[in-house]
């Protein structure tokens, strides 16, 4: 997809306009109005009067006899103030954040069904007045709704639908700005589409092998330095949580590791073949820890068959982590950063791991297993701990951990937990501008006593009722991190599109867009 700027004259001229516009807000006050053809806005001014609202979600379509453009789309963005009563009583809420990004989206989904392969929008104010920040939030949306698993499918006759073109409409003297958003946003769009594209592999093809596989060419293509510790290795490291949950299946784990260091000049960071951090230069590491398990059946304790089938998706975090690193890097943001990404099969078998098992970690600490289907929580366990060995300004871990969080949340935010109160805040507010949303949840002592072990140092699940799981999920972790500062997100919620978002059906590319903010953010974090 290209997206580029056109003066408002050059773009009145072309074939189909979508407009997008606010209730009780003359057509007359939106400035591109005034550049189409006078032969065009006495009709579309009649049609806008008689047959449209503006309500949230209406779409109309105006076809001109003659001359260009030949079609405009009006779209209903709803009101403005705080309510508006629409003519049936109810309460209609007002624009907000988190409607901006969805803006791009509709017009892409609304395009795509009508086989539209262009068209000219112009640069609204809902955009906001940052005119690079408002090109790469529209960009990076409109080719997230461009997207679609179709690798397994038969190609239809006349190909899939597909956006090619948009042209923003607005001053030549914002295209400098506008450029340069549209250059970012491609990146992020482009990077979360491809954590799609990975998450949505089925389980059969995507295997800790071919993940790592995966990790390795997009470090090649972006830059990236890579690693990838193998059994031997891990064994050598006492990564009792990796290889525990491994064992079932006869896919061999991996664990992968992604360097970007351009926050400061520094030394060779891996010393080959020994898998071992360097020092952290003058400026301490972002780590980013993903959960890498690319089918999880839930061990001997079996999942359901209702929501079994979407399990090769359980490496979400992993797959954010990959693509939200190759953003970083192909933006050249000037940071240091570590990417850990344990990669395991969770499988039912002679050698799987047994509820009661007792697994020592690479930390010293022993979990004792009570349910095998609690294995993100086991595997990150090491990967927490290898990542304090860096000494990061901040740890944060992107895990599809419970379905808990899911019940908690519901489908449109992640959980968040961290170890360091002072910053959640300025975690919320990196989700609010990433569209990654998060919303926080206790990380309090007194759930500590429901996860000690009767036998090893800590249980992999609450040892009363499931209430709290999510909770019980995010103080497990913290045991691993020492006096580390941590966030945990629990991207469980946040896993498959739901049908209001505009996007296809599948994975969300959840944890890329945010992992691009969060290093922005990275350096006031670090001295809050």
């Amino acid at each position: 997809m290209k997206i580029t700027p056109l003066t408002h004259r050059e773009a009145a001229r072309t074939k189909n306009v979508f407009l997008g516009l606010f209730q009780k807000e003359p057509l007359a006050k939106e400035e591109f109005f005034s550049y189409l053809p006078e032969s065009t806005r006495k009709p579309l001014s009649g049609f806008a009067k008689k047959e449209f609202r503006a309500d949230e979600k209406e779409t109309k379509s105006l076809w001109l006899a003659k001359g260009r453009p030949e079609r405009i789309v009006l779209f209903g963005f709803g009101g403005k103030s705080p309510r508006q009563t629409l003519r049936d009583g109810a309460g209609q809420a007002k624009w907000n954040y988190r409607k901006t990004p969805l803006v791009a989206r509709r017009y892409v989904q609304y395009a795509r069904s009508e086989r539209i392969t262009e068209f000219t929008t112009p640069f609204g104010s809902y955009l906001g007045t940052n005119k690079k920040d408002g090109a790469a939030v529209f960009t990076a949306n409109a080719l997230m709704a461009n997207f679609e698993f179709v690798k397994y499918k038969e190609r239809p006759m006349g190909g899939w639908p597909e956006v090619k073109t948009i042209y923003l409409a607005a001053d030549k003297k914002d295209f400098p700005e506008i450029q340069k958003g549209i250059k970012e946003g491609t990146i992020i769009g482009e990077e979360t589409n491809a954590a799609r594209e990975l998450t949505n592999t089925p389980g059969d093809d995507m295997t800790p092998a071919r993940l790592a596989e995966a990790a390795t060419h997009t470090a090649k293509r972006t830059g990236l330095r890579v690693k990838i510790l193998e059994e031997k290795e891990m064994r050598r490291l006492g990564m009792g949580g990796v290889l525990g949950v491994a064992r079932g299946s006869d896919e061999k784990p991996k664990f992968i590791i992604l360097e970007y260091r351009h926050g400061s000049k520094e030394p060779a960071s891996l010393k080959a073949g020994r898998g071992s951090p360097s020092k952290a230069g003058r400026q301490k590491p972002l780590v980013l820890v993903g959960k890498g398990v690319t089918f999880d059946t839930g061990g001997l304790n079996l999942k359901p068959e209702t929501s079994i089938y979407e399990m090769h998706m359980d490496m979400s975090g992993g797959a954010a982590v990959i693509h939200g690193m190759a953003a970083l890097a192909r933006l050249k943001l000037p940071i240091n950063v570590i990417g850990l990404i344990p990669a395991v099969e969770n499988m039912p078998s002679g050698s799987s791991y047994h509820p009661g098992d007792l697994l020592k970690t690479m930390s010293g600490k022993t979990i004792e297993v009570l349910n095998t289907d609690a294995e993100g929580r086991v595997i990150l366990s090491d990967a927490l701990h290898y990542g304090t060995r860096y000494q990061p300004g901040l740890m944060v871990d992107l895990a599809t951990l419970t379905g808990s969080a899911h019940v908690a949340l519901g489908n449109y935010a992640s959980a968040l937990f961290t170890n360091r109160e002072a910053l959640q805040e300025k975690l919320i507010e990196v989700g609010k501008i990433s569209g990654d949303y998060v919303w926080p949840l206790p990380l309090w002592d007194e759930y500590l006593p429901e996860i000690q072990g009767t036998f090893g140092d800590v249980a992999n699940i609450g040892k009363g009722d499931r209430r709290g799981g999510a909770i019980h999920g995010a103080k497990f972790l913290e045991q691993f991190v020492g006096k580390t500062r941590w966030a945990h997100l629990d991207i469980a919620p946040r896993m498959t599109t739901t049908e209001s978002e505009f996007l296809a059906k599948g994975a969300s590319g959840v944890g890329v867009r945010y992992i691009v903010e969060l290093a922005k953010e990275y350096p006031s974090l670090v001295l809050s």
